[in-house]
């Protein structure tokens, strides 16, 4: 198990490296934006009513930029190679860095919040699809499961270091930081890392099944791309992935709603600021990237994915019914260190997904799970960002600040029952020959 480890990481070295970089520089600026966007738009107060629903405008225009951008980067990526289509991502990441390192006013937070805005829509949740499919291009199905909890590991990891470094960094140098990191990450990811193409079906057969009658170069390129049908077409021929997105719909409706919200919370519940958030992410970014790289080689192979996902879904339930009870500052610490089990959900639902299709769709496959997750992005913050805001000003209908946390605890109650239903199924290519297929053809 461990040579295998160790043959999955020598092979997705550079890209665990661009994975690195690039998250150490949108992570060490988390901390400080709670504050820096009061101090903007409601200077010396602890509650800014107008800082949550810009925060939940923000991410309801991502994520429809997210829902039409996704699925078209990923499948272009199917057949133009996954490093071409990283670089867009990777470089719209840069721009809201260097606005914001240039000054911190109203007006340079202005413009940063609508840049932001304009490269979210053309670049989030693209770099995180395009890493899952390069890893399918490059590791077999049975050990993909492990291939990308350790990218979620890494990830975690640049999550750790990032925070801790925010804990440190002085606000003003923050962003100037974040800039050069992200750079670095592009130029690196520029030079070392080796473009995939996928191979030919080996093992499984194409879920969405296309007519290789005629030359590829004789169809426009945007008449191949996947529209709403090809969707539905996979949600219809594999109910074991049409189960994985509705539970990946619900906890991503919870966890955005969960980003949306549970700072601020604290900030107007507890007073905390950057250091104290740096030591929430730092702990629980400690303990999913221990679990990540440890736990999960160890677990998979006992479990599999489908009781891994359920464990996972389960302890966020909990973790977020007694995050909207929080009576005391030391509350959040100590559940943050039982986050720990909610980074088994995102790895489990790719693999279970990843193992429906055959290897010329995963960029699809991993585009459409993102434009699921993009479709709750947009869905969340119209719920819980107007919740969460009145339910901490002094008009709220009833005294529960943490009322909109327990609202996205029974949203992640629902993506867990969903998980339960959720059964192994052998991939693609072992279903007998008499199983009915898709036969849509992507026109």
């Amino acid at each position: 198990m461990e040579e295998g480890l160790l043959g999955i990481v020598g092979g997705l070295r550079h890209l665990l490296v661009t994975i690195f970089l690039t998250g150490l520089g949108g992570v060490v600026t988390m901390p400080v934006m709670t504050d820096i966007s009061i101090a903007a738009l409601c200077p010396g107060q602890d509650q800014c009513s107008l800082a949550i629903y810009l925060s939940g405008f923000s991410q309801v225009m991502s994520g429809v930029g997210s829902v039409v951008m996704t699925p078209l980067i990923g499948n272009l990526s199917d057949r133009y190679g996954r490093k071409a289509l990283i670089t867009l991502p990777l470089m719209v990441s840069v721009i809201p860095q260097v606005i914001l390192a240039s000054g911190r006013d109203r007006r340079f937070y202005y413009a940063y919040y609508v840049v932001k805005i304009v490269a979210h829509m053309a670049g989030e949740g693209s770099f995180h699809c395009l890493t899952l499919a390069y890893v399918a291009d490059k590791v077999p199905f049975e050990k993909r499961t492990s291939a990308f909890g350790l990218l979620a590991g890494v990830g975690s990891a640049s999550f750790v270091c990032g925070t801790l470094a925010a804990r440190f960094i002085p606000t003003h140098l923050t962003f100037p930081v974040a800039a050069v990191l992200s750079m670095i990450g592009l130029v690196y990811m520029r030079i070392f890392l080796d473009d995939t193409v996928p191979a030919a079906a080996t093992i499984n057969q194409p879920l969405l099944k296309e007519d290789h009658s005629s030359s590829k170069a004789s169809t426009p390129t945007f008449k191949k791309l996947p529209s709403l049908g090809d969707f539905l077409c996979m949600l219809k021929c594999s109910p074991t992935f049409s189960q994985a997105a509705v539970v990946l719909f619900f906890n991503s409706l919870a966890d955005g709603g969960l980003m949306a919200s549970l700072l601020y919370f604290l900030k107007a519940r507890f007073q905390f600021d950057k250091n104290q958030f740096a030591d929430l992410m730092m702990i629980s970014g400690i303990g999913a990237t221990l679990t990540q790289l440890l736990l999960m080689p160890i677990l998979i192979p006992a479990l599999g994915e489908e009781k891994l996902l359920s464990t996972g879904l389960l302890v966020s339930c909990i973790n977020m019914f007694v995050y909207s009870i929080s009576w005391a500052g030391w509350v959040p610490y100590a559940l943050a260190g039982c986050s720990i089990f909610g980074v088994f959900v995102r790895p489990s639902i790719c693999s279970i997904a990843s193992k429906q299709v055959g290897p010329d769709e995963q960029g699809m496959v991993q585009g459409c799970l993102s434009g699921v997750s993009s479709m709750a992005q947009i869905v969340s913050p119209l719920i819980f960002s107007p919740l969460t805001a009145l339910f901490l000003s002094e008009e709220a209908p009833f005294y529960f600040p943490g009322f909109s946390i327990m609202c996205l605890g029974l949203a992640m109650v629902v993506a867990f029952i969903q998980s339960l239903m959720i059964r192994a199924a052998p991939p693609i290519g072992k279903i007998s020959s008499g199983s009915s297929r898709c036969t849509d053809t992507l026109v």
